[in-house]
């Protein structure tokens, strides 16, 4: 299992960066979780828009989808079309970016498989299971499964057990630590700091712990220290370009 950061950016995209996108692949299978902000340009860097086999949207705020349109656009306003997407999402997290054009004009561009976080889902060689995660919007978590290897990304969340029982003996778990320590106290209930996720890391015995979504402002250096005061295992942060073999 591949992963590679698209964007890591929370709430908005800092000058040069992309918001929440991640490129999961496996056995030639290519998955893109979460196109939020600015991910479509560098996700095309990479592949063609073409060569997206599926989406899977973990809530409906725009840093999350927002540039589910786009792709849509680079994927339908051509000459040779390809198959509809695969588009996995929570009931309605979709309808406000789905109705950004006019009715019917990329209505041929996907097929959206809505779930309910708790279901399991089968996405080409993914085992996927969801879990829905506190946060200010449905939001669910994922746990992907391909071979031996095991992938969970939290979307965004507060601090919840669930996080732990999805991420139990992970190899990697990618988190939401939209700041380094204190979360301001209006928001503590659904959203996490890089310290949050690494006692979850920590309690769930996961190998790899990846900290994404940090609010632009938020210091790298000052997120990973804080994880590393609680956190024995490996810890990077989701920077565009980052490639990780989950091998």
């Amino acid at each position: 299992m591949l992963l590679t950061i698209i964007g890591g950016c929370g709430a908005w995209p800092a000058a040069g960066q992309a918001c929440s996108g991640y490129l999961v692949e496996h056995d030639g299978f290519r998955l893109l979780v979460d196109p939020g902000y600015a991910t479509v340009p560098r996700l095309l860097e990479r592949i063609t828009a073409d060569q997206v086999d599926a989406v899977f949207i973990s809530h409906g705020h725009p840093d999350h989808c927002a540039d589910l349109n786009p792709l849509l656009r680079a994927r339908t306003l051509r000459d040779d079309p390809p198959a509809p997407l695969p588009v996995y999402s929570l009931p309605g997290a979709l309808d406000a970016v789905l109705a950004l054009d006019r009715p019917g004009m990329l209505a041929d561009a996907y097929v959206l498989h809505e779930f309910i976080a708790g279901d399991q889902l089968a996405i080409g060689p993914f085992r996927a299971q969801t879990c829905l995660l506190p946060h200010s919007v449905p939001n669910a978590g994922i746990r992907l499964t391909a071979g031996e290897r095991v992938l969970t990304y939290t979307g965004d969340t507060g601090p919840s057990p669930d996080v732990v029982d999805l991420a139990r003996d992970a190899d990697l778990l990618l988190a939401e630590a939209t700041f380094a320590d204190q979360v301001p106290q209006d928001m503590r209930h659904h959203l996490s700091s890089a310290r949050q996720a690494a006692l979850q890391a920590k309690d769930a015995e996961a190998r790899h712990l990846l900290l994404t979504h940090l609010q632009p402002g938020t210091d790298a250096t000052a997120a990973r220290a804080a994880a590393e005061a609680e956190y024995d295992g490996e810890i990077g942060v989701a920077t565009s370009g980052l490639t990780i073999d989950l091998h």
